[in-house]
Parts: structure tokens; sequence; C-alpha cells
């Protein structure tokens, strides 16, 4: 078991990684854009559609990355006062409730998304240059099904916490 969470733990690392990446290519493009707007007068098409994308993927490889890292909000004015266990049980008891039931219905929505995209051949019509949106639609399910992934893993790592009393790793 140890080596799945790894697993699962390592790709949340290499996605946090790719968006390190990922936030530079997304500030060039935009710098490019203000340039050739501002500077020379020749704004473009492709910049802001290739933005919009690029701030998409980056947001859906964060996901599980940030859960990885405890890095989402939440409402801490019991929690932070709750003991180790208090904590994994308000976690697991979030996790049945809400992460679960919602993550199975972003999961299977993104994933009729995006094949509708790449049945239909849609496009991004944000501009005239109306890239298509296949791509970036499956990268949404990715970042949804590491998530899930992320959050199963999470889950493993509470209920050992809960009933042994001692980190799983």
């Amino acid at each position: 078991m140890r080596k799945i969470l790894h697993i699962i733990d390592s790709m949340s690392e290499w996605t946090g990684l790719t968006g390190q990446w990922l936030s530079i290519s997304l500030i060039l493009v935009v710098s490019y854009e203000v340039v050739m707007r501002y500077v020379f007068n020749k704004p473009s098409l492709w910049p802001y559609d290739m933005s919009s994308m690029m701030g998409l993927t980056l947001y859906a490889l964060a996901f599980a990355y940030v859960l990885r890292h405890r890095g989402h909000v939440r409402v801490d004015v019991f929690y932070v006062h709750l003991p180790p266990r208090g904590r994994a049980i308000i976690d697991i008891l979030g996790a049945l409730i809400f992460f679960f039931p919602l993550i199975f219905l972003l999961t299977r929505s993104s994933f009729t998304w995006m094949l509708s995209a790449w049945s239909k051949g849609e496009t991004v019509f944000l501009t005239g240059w109306e890239p298509p949106a296949g791509p970036v639609r499956t990268v949404v399910l990715i970042g949804f099904a590491l998530l899930a992934l992320q959050g199963i893993a999470q889950f493993f790592r509470d209920v050992y916490f809960l009933i042994k009393g001692k980190a799983y790793d």
C-alpha cells in the first residue's frame, strides 16, 4: 500500500512541478501580448485563447498538488483547536459527505464534456482563432482524476491515523 500511496504522491508532485513551468510559459505568453499590443500596436488573437487554456491547465494540474500539501481552503475556527484524531474525524467525514460525491460528479461530467469536445470537433470560441477544445478538456479530466486519487490517498491516511494513532508514512 505504501508503494501505491507513493506513486499517487509522486504524480501529484509531478503535476505541481509541471505547473511551475506552465506558469512561466503563461507569463511569457501574456507578456508577449502586452508588448505586441501596447508597444507595437499589433495585437494578436491567439495569446488570449492560449493564456486562457494555459490558466485552466495550470489550475487543473494544481488540484492534486494542493491537496497533497493540504493547501486547500478550510474553515479553521474549530479545526485548529481539535486534537489530531479530531482533525482526522473531521477530514474523514468531510471526504465522505462532500469530497467523494463532488469529485465523482465532477470527474463524470468532465469525462462527458471531454468526449463531446473530441467527437464533435468543438473549438474554443473566445476569439477568432478557435483552437480545438478537446486537449484542454482532457487536461481538466486528468486534473479531476488526479485529485480523486490524491483524495483517496489522503482518506486512507486519515483512517489509518484515526485507527492507529500514528501517521501512515
